[in-house]
């Protein structure tokens, strides 16, 4: 019966890192290498991050860079699939609890009032401003603009799939 409580206190805590990851800034840095001229693509990035609610919040000339930012709203599914998560851990935990001490009563079954914890510290947690700040360079050996994005991870992904110009990723 230890066993099964010890492994059961450990998924609790896997289960507490989940959550707690679910908030984390997951922001990256990519470097994309395009064949087209800095004002199309300059064009292009600043029309597509206002479509996704970006808005221009500094710009550097001199360094040739931009910086956006834009609330990010959290999603009510993922806030309601963590309460749900939570719900479960903690009921699989009050029944080993139940067994460990052998209670006849359901007194530990009342963990599960924390379960909706777990999609208000999501939801707390998830709502921030989030930055988009992009470069682009001239590479002196090629006719090539380098572009630099740092953002979101999600977001870099997205731009990726829908950028129409011809390019490669540098790592």
């Amino acid at each position: 019966m230890i066993s099964t409580f010890l492994l059961t206190l450990l998924l609790m805590i896997g289960l507490f890192f989940f959550i707690r990851g679910s908030i984390k800034d997951r922001t990256e840095i990519v470097t994309i290498s395009c064949q087209d001229s800095q004002d199309n693509i300059l064009s292009y990035l600043r029309d597509y991050f206002q479509q996704r609610a970006y808005k221009v919040s500094s710009i550097e000339p001199d360094t040739n860079k931009v910086t956006l930012e834009g609330l990010v709203s959290p999603s009510v599914f993922l806030a309601v699939f963590l309460s749900f998560l939570a719900g479960c851990g903690l009921f699989c935990f009050a029944l080993v609890l139940s067994m460990l001490f052998s209670t006849e009563t359901y007194l530990f079954i009342w963990l599960l009032i924390l379960s909706p914890l777990a999609g208000f510290f999501y939801w707390k947690g998830a709502k921030r401003i989030e930055k988009v700040a992009f470069r682009l360079d001239e590479n002196n050996q090629s006719n090539d603009t380098i572009i630099t994005i740092q953002a979101h991870r999600d977001e870099l992904i997205q731009l990726q799939t829908n950028f129409p110009f011809n390019y490669s990723v540098k790592e």
